[in-house]
């Protein structure tokens, strides 16, 4: 869709003026916050063509025009520019990321981060414990029948299992099956490991040495039915939604805090835009669920030593302040990124 440049300047204000207060923008408001000398009149006249268009809407009998989604969408790819973060918002995402924590607290406090700086709903995915890269396993003996296997992956996460064995192993033995395969996996996603371990499984022959059938046999056992466990989606602030005006419709916030509790649709809309990569913006009902309908969701995908293994994002009414929620989500998902990664990761000012 191609507008004049002063169709365009003229809608770039009225969605500005309609995000900073909620109200719909007539002719004479928009007279006085552009630039263009033009009149009242012809100013009407513009808006009657980007309403034809679909870009703009009339509520109920007011004078004023809000956008519509497709309004919100034109702004966004056309018509936006990134604010930067305030330095002090920069810094304090830093702060708290760089925190010494483990995975699980690391990925909370940035969803605690979105929703406070954003005053919407912040929302992180959690990453699938087959993304997770392996990092080290290691075996101690309860008992002649009993090993304990420690798994840890490369974002801190450790995981303990006992594992029941048919044959006793010395703490030597157990000491060169850990190493043996440390050495021989590291640095392989958790499904890899799956694989190559059924695969060593399947050509087992004679000639494999004790300590390599035992590592084989041993690890194999710590992987068999595992599940993921925990929170696979942490939301926080959203309380923050209730106090939009426009959001006052009880029925449309019991429909989104349902999907915040199922998860299911959200998990699902957050997992397209991680194979996507990038910061994605679904803007009303571009998402495809009903719950959504009324709502925002600005997202981008993070990774852990280089590998995407989840999106954080923030949900919100569609009328949000764009330009500043999509470098607050952005700058969030590099230093979550370089936190989980245990790199130190500093964002400079744009």
């Amino acid at each position: 869709m191609s507008l004049t440049p002063r169709a365009e300047l003229l809608l770039k204000a009225l969605i500005e003026r309609y995000i900073a207060e909620g109200q719909p923008v007539g002719s004479r408001t928009l007279s006085k916050q552009t630039a263009l000398d033009l009149s009242p009149a012809t100013i009407r006249n513009i808006m009657a063509d980007l309403e034809e268009l679909g870009l703009i809407r009339a509520p109920h009998t007011s004078a004023g025009r809000v956008p519509t989604e497709l309004g919100y969408r034109m702004f966004v790819d056309t018509l936006l520019k990134v604010q930067p973060l305030r330095a002090s918002e920069l810094h304090r995402i830093e702060g708290e990321l760089a925190a010494e924590q483990d995975a699980p607290h690391i990925i909370e406090t940035a969803s605690s981060l979105l929703s406070q700086i954003t005053k919407l709903a912040g929302v992180v995915t959690v990453p699938k414990r087959e993304q997770a890269a392996f990092r080290q396993l290691e075996f101690l003996s309860l008992s002649p029948s009993r090993v304990l296997a420690i798994l840890v992956t490369q974002d801190g996460g450790v995981h303990n299992r006992v594992i029941h064995v048919d044959k006793p192993y010395s703490p030597a033995e157990l000491v060169q099956a850990a190493n043996f395969f440390n050495e021989t996996y590291a640095g392989m996603t958790l499904t890899e490991v799956k694989r190559a371990l059924l695969s060593a499984i399947q050509r087992d022959s004679e000639d494999m040495q004790r300590i390599m059938r035992a590592a084989v046999v041993l690890a194999h056992q710590m992987f068999a039915d595992e599940k993921d466990s925990g929170e696979d989606l942490v939301v926080r602030g959203e309380s923050n939604l209730l106090e939009i005006p426009e959001l006052g419709d009880v029925n449309k916030l019991r429909k989104l805090f349902d999907a915040f509790n199922t998860k299911r649709d959200l998990l699902h809309l957050l997992d397209q835009s991680m194979r996507v990569g990038g910061i994605q913006i679904f803007i009303g009902s571009e998402s495809g669920y009903q719950p959504l309908q009324e709502f925002s969701v600005v997202a981008s995908s993070y990774k852990v030593d280089g590998r995407i293994v989840g999106t954080l994002g923030v949900v919100g009414p569609t009328r949000m302040a764009y330009e500043q929620v999509i470098s607050i989500v952005d700058v969030t998902a590099r230093l979550l990124s370089g936190a989980l990664s245990g790199e130190r990761v500093t964002e400079p000012p744009h």
